[in-house]
């Protein structure tokens, strides 16, 4: 079964550009005439969703790198299958965990994107300084990727989006610099599967998202992918259930209640969704590579890969 979840045409849309992301584009496309690589990061779990179309007419004569970011809270098998096919599309990617993985295997993955640039002006006798802008939806790890590059915690980070508004140069060797940059969206979300999807996530805030709807789909999802880790996990006696009743399901599971023995859904929506998010339900993808046009690799993780095609 695909990994895909359907949107019934009842359902409210999700729409959200927050302002400061117009200023983010237009800072972006400032400083892009700076940058010899642009590397960018998208969710593991949902890797069409997190990237960002405009991006791809705005760095279109940039040397690249798709990091599919997070991948040790994604499926290892559906990771391996959407680096094949981001690769038969002739891009050059990789896998990495941002919290265990080894800064030096994306700093060679950089230095062979940048070599083009390097040798040139080695011909000229210049040591040139390699100049990397790290690009992504919010909330997809830019800044906590830039710091474990780094080797320390220069950039700000969270778990929420919109921990970074700024541009950030940071210096990681003498020749080499990343720009870290806000996470940007594009203006319309007409793709509501996409769009649950990067809000199960957490690229849009859910101070503006109905925040148990948002746990009822999220669950339905995940019962379509993998059935068994949502009865473990939330001790659903009735998996069938579905809507609301689902949620109150989890609750009770769960002792999530109230007096009377009335399930919070309130507690149990927030609970449902970080918990998600934190990998508790193991290692999950709720997007499946598209069958065509497609190779198997090596799932990379910051890890070097001696056979890595």
């Amino acid at each position: 079964m695909d990994n895909d979840f359907i949107v019934r045409a009842q359902d409210k849309k999700i729409n959200w550009y927050p302002g400061h992301m117009a200023r983010a584009k237009k800072k972006l496309i400032e400083q892009l005439s700076r940058v010899d690589v642009v590397v960018e990061l998208c969710d593991a779990r949902i890797p069409r969703a997190s990237r960002n179309p405009d991006l791809n007419e705005l760095v279109k004569n940039k040397k690249r790198l798709l990091i599919l970011n997070k991948a040790d809270l994604a499926d290892e098998a559906q990771t391996r299958a959407w680096l094949g096919y981001f690769r038969a599309q002739g891009l050059d990617c990789m896998s990495f965990d941002s919290a265990k993985g080894r800064a030096k295997d994306v700093i060679r993955r950089i230095e062979q994107a940048a070599s083009e640039a390097v040798e040139k002006m080695a011909a000229r006798g210049v040591k040139k300084t390699v100049r990397v802008m790290i690009v992504g939806v919010p909330n997809v790890g830019k800044s906590t990727f830039t710091n474990k590059v780094n080797g320390a915690s220069i950039a700000k980070t969270g778990d929420h989006p919109g921990v970074t508004r700024n541009n950030q140069w940071v210096r990681i060797t003498p020749y080499l610099e990343l720009l870290d940059t806000p996470g940007l969206l594009w203006p319309r979300l007409d793709d509501q599967n996409d769009a649950r999807a990067l809000a199960f996530v957490g690229t849009i805030n859910d101070q503006v998202m109905d925040q148990q709807m948002l746990a009822i789909w999220l669950l339905e999802a995940l019962l379509a992918i993998r059935p068994e880790a949502v009865v473990q996990r939330f001790k659903l006696r009735d998996a069938s259930l579905r809507g609301v009743a689902l949620l109150e399901e989890a609750c009770r599971g769960r002792g999530w209640l109230m007096p009377g023995g009335v399930p919070d859904t309130d507690r149990g929506a927030a609970v449902i969704l970080d918990e998600f998010r934190g990998g508790k339900l193991g290692r999950l993808t709720l997007q499946s590579a598209p069958a065509k046009r497609m190779e198997t690799v090596p799932v990379d993780e910051g890890r070097s890969q001696k056979n890595e095609p």
